[in-house]
């Protein structure tokens, strides 16, 4: 679900825009990294305590 809210986020912004991206799905990080090579857009994970990934994602 956090990729699909994020694709929607990443609709109407600019090229060179930034979307941070909190999550505790475990899959994020593949799926966003999967994404994100698919489309061009730059990603980069984070770990952050309490198992939250935090993932920072440019648009291309």
């Amino acid at each position: 679900m956090p990729l699909l809210m994020a694709k929607r986020a990443m609709r109407d912004m600019p090229s060179g825009g930034v979307l941070e991206v909190l999550s505790t799905d475990s899959g994020s990080e593949r799926d966003f990294e999967s994404f994100a090579r698919l489309a061009g857009h730059t990603v980069v994970c984070e770990q952050l305590p309490d198992q939250v990934l935090r993932l920072i994602i440019t648009k291309a």
